[in-house]
């Protein structure tokens, strides 16, 4: 299969096989991940799919056998966690972490990103600055305003401000 041969094979079959995969697998989205890995995986093999004759069912069959490996992987770690004694299920987040979450995706995403890097990634100045490409005074300076951004959304609406305050 040429390049374009291979462009119109999956514009004509990528709907068909993902459709086919939900059904087998029930998971649109694991369908959706299993078919566009197969047709990676295709890509690279694109001059023996054409000699077979049979693409489809091979871009077919590679994607079930991700599905198959992907589900066993999910059964083996599911086991491994229950034989270690961990606890089966880790409670979801509280309405703090859910209004700080919220209150982050207000910020400007370059803020958002200096005050990740600095408060859960625990990188300095210096290092968000060579990472980021800003200079060490402008990561200041969105920390700065990320605080002060932060500190008014995140106001506790259950503390009373003091008369004349």
């Amino acid at each position: 299969m040429t390049v374009e041969e291979f462009e119109e094979f999956y514009a004509q079959t990528v709907t068909r096989l993902t459709g086919q995969l939900y059904v087998m697998t029930g998971d649109l989205h694991e369908a959706q991940d299993v078919v566009q890995e197969a047709f990676v995986r295709g890509w690279s093999r694109r001059r023996q799919l054409d000699r077979d004759g049979r693409p489809e069912a091979w871009i077919r069959t590679v994607a079930w056998r991700l599905a198959v490996s992907r589900w066993r992987f999910g059964r083996r770690s599911a086991d491994a966690w229950k034989r270690s004694g961990a606890p089966p299920h880790v409670e979801g987040p509280g309405p703090e972490q859910l209004a700080l979450v919220e209150a982050l995706r207000e910020l400007p995403a370059q803020q958002r990103r200096v005050m990740t890097l600095h408060y859960l990634c625990d990188l300095m100045v210096e290092q968000i600055a060579g990472e980021t490409g800003l200079s060490a005074s402008t990561v200041k300076t969105h920390l700065s305003r990320g605080r002060t951004a932060l500190a008014h959304r995140m106001q506790d609406p259950r503390v009373e401000e003091a008369p004349g305050a």
